[in-house]
């Protein structure tokens, strides 16, 4: 025995060579079930109301491709009642004990020679070669395959199922053409084309069950007008099923199946069915509802509301895959749950041990594309990277400073550290790097306010800076970063050689975005210090937009309330500058500024301004006299400090 399997290992590795399709036979050539470049109406069955269901209008089931008619008669009636009687008798034989033993496809096929199979089986002799494949490595499972196709009774089995789809059972031809598909069966071949055909010809007969295997086929496969037209079929007929099903996984198929094109009407139903059976979700239910909703390109919020707070209740329960692809549902469905971001980056911080450093930058890098700061996790991180620097690869490298920088992460006594840790690991990759690499690097590190002479002086070599000038020809973003890094060395001044002050030979100019004055909170702020203090649109260094500047008397040190050594500070400065941000400036749930608005303020300072930042989403929400009052606290907050001061010393003291 010992010996036959090592032949037959040889045989197998011998054809990993061979093509994976090639098959010249009958039941292989790309011939469908209808006339070639024309197209016919699904039978009047789908019209008509069936007994075990609602009706349907006609679709029309396209071919692909065809040369020639096949004489295929269509049977319309439903399958015979004996099928079911068989089906149930065949389950007691021994065939169904030989096939559960069968570990790969070709087994399977085998296994036919010994007990020749009915009708009956094919189902199960489809879906057992499936999940015998699952097991198996992407290249065992290649090899494995090529081994099926050439199997000489895969072509007979096949061929069995063209002549006998007409008299299968529902269920059966749903978990045929599953499993036929999975097995990556070319969808314009004879046998999964005639599947299709018999499906719409018999889809009213379909229960919830089938349906739901329906659905699950469906979304493994190519996009093409057969599908298609079985996909409207499917979600004509499933309106009508949505209160019958009780089951989440039959209904979280349904929805992954009808789509994103699918009506919003259709989608809603289905969302708030799911919402009438939340009380009963496990917690993969509440994971999978979230890519489901996902799939239909759905953001409903309550249910979403109502799974999210049930996975912040058992997030120790999720591995780490399922709560990774939680987060991307939500960047996909722009939803956003602080208590949900919340719990889980306390959790992955709680339990920071466990997971690599790959573990860790992909869940950082999904919370920042979801603008969420996961503070406690990032200080983690970024303590290992102290200890451990080497351990991080180029990719690694890119993807934490893109992440420290555009959620402008404050480190505080660690910030040394952190940034003398990662510009040695960013040295050490120097003779790898791209140009392209190394301006993202060096971008990211002047968000930081932080640059480092080697990895500049690279940078700003001639040949450097001419291969990062051609490609900015068609990159926006690398002539935005040039000019970036042009603005902060000569605003933020680092203590670098003369040559590295400014980016020699930049001819580029940026174009300023088309933006104007948030007109209520000009409005406002003119209410405040009158007309003739405020200046709208002004623009600094020609690409920081400010929405107005306020121009006020000089202060002396009384006024502003500060020492002399301090009365140079931006509190007592004469310029303020009111700048309105959107939410998408701020990390989410917080007013911490992130990405580009965190060097405007910055330079903003540099260029002699006081930054003043209004979130106008907050302004929004209020009242004309709340946001009067608002601009006034932000825009004088020592006045505000020294109202509250006199209203806590006149108020009554109790014993």
């Amino acid at each position: 025995m010992s010996m036959y399997k090592s032949g037959l290992d040889v045989l197998r590795c011998a054809l990993r060579s061979t093509p994976l399709w090639k098959c010249d036979s009958f039941i292989w050539t790309q011939t469908s079930l209808c006339y070639k470049s024309r197209s016919f109406a699904v039978s009047s069955q789908l019209g008509r109301r069936s007994r075990q269901g609602p009706a349907l209008k006609p679709v029309r089931y396209y071919c692909q491709s065809g040369e020639e008619v096949l004489n295929v008669q269509i049977k319309q009636a439903a399958a015979s009642p004996e099928t079911s009687e068989l089906s149930d008798q065949a389950e007691r034989t021994p065939f169904y004990t030989h096939l559960q033993n069968c570990s790969c496809p070709t087994d399977v096929l085998d296994t036919l020679k010994r007990f020749p199979a009915s009708q009956q089986h094919l189902s199960s002799i489809f879906s057992r070669m499936w999940e015998s494949s699952k097991r198996m490595t992407d290249e065992q499972r290649r090899c494995e395959l090529q081994l099926m196709f050439e199997h000489p009774v895969f072509e007979e089995v096949c061929e069995r199922a063209v002549t006998d789809a007409w008299r299968m059972r529902s269920d059966d031809l749903a978990y045929s053409l599953l499993a036929i598909v999975n097995l990556r069966v070319p969808q314009n071949t004879r046998v999964v084309q005639t599947l299709l055909r018999v499906t719409q010809e018999r889809l009213n007969q379909f229960d919830i069950r089938s349906l739901s295997v329906l659905a699950s086929c469906i979304r493994e496969m190519e996009n093409s007008r057969n599908v298609q037209a079985l996909r409207e079929a499917l979600r004509l007929l499933l309106k009508d099923h949505i209160p019958e099903i009780q089951n989440v996984v039959v209904l979280q198929s349904m929805m992954r199946a009808v789509g994103k094109t699918s009506p919003i009407l259709l989608k809603k139903e289905l969302a708030n069915k799911a919402l009438s059976l939340a009380d009963g979700f496990s917690p993969p239910n509440t994971q999978y509802m979230f890519s489901s909703l996902a799939a239909m390109g759905l953001n409903f919020k309550p249910l979403l509301d109502v799974c999210s707070k049930k996975i912040a209740e058992n997030v120790h329960e999720f591995p780490f895959n399922r709560l990774l692809s939680v987060l991307k549902s939500c960047h996909e469905l722009h939803y956003r749950n602080y208590t949900l971001f919340s719990s889980i980056s306390e959790y992955m911080a709680n339990t920071f041990d466990m997971w690599s450093n790959k573990q860790v930058i992909l869940f950082l890098v999904t919370f920042e594309n979801l603008l969420f700061r996961p503070v406690v996790l990032l200080d983690a991180f970024a303590e290992r990277i102290i200890q451990k620097s080497e351990s991080l690869t180029l990719k690694d490298l890119l993807s934490v400073l893109k992440v420290f920088s555009l959620l402008n992460h404050d480190l505080k006594e660690k910030r040394t550290q952190f940034l003398a840790s990662v510009t040695m690991v960013l040295e050490s990759y120097l003779p790898k790097m791209s140009p392209t690499d190394l301006l993202k690097a060096i971008h990211c590190l002047g968000l930081l306010e932080h640059f480092p002479q080697t990895p500049l002086e690279k940078l700003l070599q001639k040949d450097t800076l001419d291969q990062l000038l051609e490609k900015g020809k068609q990159s926006d973003k690398i002539q935005r970063w040039l000019h970036m890094l042009d603005l902060c060395l000569r605003l933020d001044k680092p203590q670098l050689p003369p040559s590295l002050t400014s980016v020699p030979d930049l001819h580029i100019s940026v174009p300023a975005p088309a933006v104007t004055a948030n007109q209520e909170v000009l409005s406002a702020v003119r209410s405040i210090v009158g007309k003739d203090a405020v200046q709208d649109s002004v623009w600094g260094e020609s690409i920081y937009f400010i929405d107005c500047v306020i121009t006020l008397p000089p202060q002396t040190e009384e006024t502003c309330g500060l020492s002399a050594k301090d009365s140079g500070s931006p509190q007592c400065a004469r310029r303020i500058a009111v700048v309105c941000a959107p939410h998408t400036s701020f990390c989410f749930g917080t007013t911490h500024p992130r990405a580009s608005l965190v060097i405007k303020l910055r330079h903003l300072e540099k260029l002699g301004y006081k930054p003043v930042l209004v979130p106008v989403l907050e302004l929004n929400s209020k009242t004309e006299e709340e946001k009067i009052k608002m601009l006034q606290k932000l825009i004088f907050p020592a006045q505000e400090s020294t109202a509250t001061q006199e209203t806590q010393n006149h108020s009554p003291k109790t014993e």
